[in-house]
């Protein structure tokens, strides 16, 4: 699976698409009113304001978590590792289990010179250049020493990142809607509107 964009140009092209709906219709609410409907159903307030973006971006994050995972041309895995995990694990074994071959003393290798070359390989097995020092422990931020079995891929962190808060601003929409509404209806009507949804 691609996302179905396999070259640059998707990715420039679908940014410029969504950029310019996006401004379209901004120039469209601006120039027109609501439609009755939209007025009858959502609540028009600052909290209600917020909590819609909140939605927003959480689909959005969501999106960019699937996209992190899955997609090999807007992130390569000459930078991120590749797509399937087994792969990187197995590519990163092969090259170990060569070098012991060779007579490598692996067992003792420490450093960024030791097991972290055989963790940063790309599909064709050259070293990445700078890879055995960008690699990144139990703090996102601080490069620590790493082996094959705590290894964790920046394409790991980086789309578990975007899944952790486009969940959390879902989170977040959820409340911020939940207090719009209260503030928008008395409270004791939306929990009877809400009860009877459940037990009619």
């Amino acid at each position: 699976m691609d996302c179905s964009v396999d070259d640059l140009e998707d990715i420039i092209g679908g940014h410029v698409w969504l950029g310019s709906i996006c401004i379209l219709g901004g120039i469209w609410h601006i120039l027109t009113k609501p439609f009755a409907w939209a007025r009858r159903a959502l609540v028009w307030s600052g909290e209600a304001y917020l909590s819609y973006s909140l939605a927003a971006i959480s689909v959005f994050g969501f999106i960019a978590c699937c996209f992190v995972w899955f997609n090999n041309t807007a992130y390569p895995s000459e930078f991120m590792d590749p797509l399937d995990q087994k792969l990187l694990k197995a590519q990163a074994f092969t090259f170990l289990v060569r070098d012991q071959r060779l007579g490598a003393n692996v067992g003792s290798a420490q450093g960024p010179t030791g097991l972290g070359k055989y963790l940063m390989r790309s599909p064709t097995g050259e070293v990445i250049f700078g890879g055995e020092t960008m690699r990144f422990g139990i703090c996102a931020l601080l490069a620590t020493e790493i082996n094959a079995v705590n290894y964790v891929s920046p394409r790991s962190w980086l789309a578990t990142s975007h899944f952790v808060l486009g969940f959390f601003f879902f989170v977040g929409h959820l409340w911020h809607a939940g207090r719009a509404r209260a503030a928008a209806q008395d409270l004791k009507k939306e929990l009877i509107v809400i009860l009877n949804l459940f037990f009619p």
